[in-house]
């Protein structure tokens, strides 16, 4: 149990990636599913609580309904092949889990359940309860009813945005390449990174794009992606192969993004969003500003995109385009539009009323 020990890390969520759990054929690796039940079960005894994330259930139900291209031809096709694979993939880990004495629960997400601040509340309070009584939370991606602008896409990511719900203090990304390396790991002289410290530019450009299996959804930009919702919210996260037996208490190589310092749990979870209703363009100064800790004003700002009402979450971007910030906006598109550049009396003359103290208050707002 090298990886993760419950004695520092009391709670995790594991993802497991569709190439682990589903043959090209589309049939479960039953196996391999028993021998991570196993390993969930040890740590179980040993005190750790732990969520799993599964992929899978496009594949399974691809098979069972003959869909070409595993499912993924088209959107109406991956929903029907959830729908189908979702009962065979919970009925699989209930046996499994509960050949351990373990009880397994299922949860079915979309991107909006944890992006909009009260569904993700409940989601947080539901998984925090079935940990506490023992269970084993079974999750995945409600691709059924997501359509693509309410989609993760990816395991990877809700998997970090899971850990972050449920307080978690790890996340293990299970697939089928044992870490990061500095070029595709098929390239000649491709070297293995074992510990990330903080994610910059230079680990972005490490990722590939591509799934090696052709199954999953995400390949190495997905799990960078991961990486950085889930440090960002105090949570360390793993990627490690798959490709062995037992691969939770395996001493097996692996990547480890280290977590940094844990933000306000809203903080969190506006860095942690992976949508948002508008964009706010600042100048220079107001972005030294907002990396001082000040609000963003109005007469900060350069131009407004997208439609948003008041309390929507926006993208702050500094004069270069880089995303600085991210928050709920305390004006509307049509009113923002009008107060732009402006100061706040100028504010008031524009609006007919007495203006609020920032375009995006620095209590609601954080920094990426």
């Amino acid at each position: 149990m090298s990886l993760f020990p419950p004695t520092t890390y009391p709670r995790i969520v594991v993802k497991i990636g569709s190439a682990l759990l589903v043959d090209a054929n589309g049939q479960v690796h039953r196996a391999w599913l028993e021998a991570i039940a196993a390993d969930i079960a040890a740590r179980h005894r040993a005190g750790q609580q732990v969520a799993v994330v599964s992929s899978g259930a496009i594949a399974l139900g691809a098979r069972r309904l003959g869909l070409p291209k595993g499912g993924r031809a088209s959107l109406e096709d991956a929903q029907a092949a959830a729908a189908t694979g979702q009962i065979a993939l919970s009925q699989v880990w209930a046996e499994v889990l509960g050949a351990q004495g373990l009880t397994a629960a299922q949860i079915l997400v979309t991107l909006d359940d944890l992006e909009h601040r009260r569904r993700y509340l409940n989601a947080a309070a539901t998984l925090d309860r079935l940990l506490g009584l023992g269970v084993v939370p079974v999750l995945n991606e409600n691709d059924s009813v997501a359509t693509e602008e309410i989609r993760f896409g990816d395991n990877d990511r809700l998997a970090a945005r899971v850990a972050q719900a449920a307080g978690a203090q790890g996340v293990v990304l299970l697939s089928d390449v044992d870490g990061l390396y500095d070029r595709n790991p098929r390239l000649p002289g491709a070297r293995h990174i074992a510990q990330v410290e903080r994610i910059d530019a230079e680990i972005e450009a490490m990722a590939d794009a591509g799934s090696g299996s052709g199954m999953g959804s995400g390949g190495m930009v997905s799990k960078i992606q991961a990486a950085r919702i889930a440090t960002g919210a105090g949570v360390a996260l793993a990627i490690a192969s798959g490709r062995v037996a037992h691969p939770l208490s395996a001493e097996a190589r692996h990547t480890l993004f280290v977590a940094q310092k844990a933000s306000t749990a809203r903080k969190a979870w506006l860095r942690g969003g992976l949508t948002a209703k508008g964009t706010i363009h600042i100048d220079a100064g107001a972005a030294r500003a907002l990396q001082g800790g000040a609000s963003l004003l109005a007469a900060g700002a350069t131009r407004i995109e997208g439609r948003f009402e008041r309390g929507d979450l926006i993208i702050v971007v500094d004069p270069d385009g880089k995303p600085l910030a991210r928050g709920l906006a305390e004006y509307g598109h049509d009113d923002a539009m009008q107060i732009v550049g402006k100061r706040s009396d100028e504010a008031a003359e524009v609006l007919g009323y007495a203006p609020r103290a920032a375009l995006v208050h620095r209590n609601h707002m954080a920094l990426l």
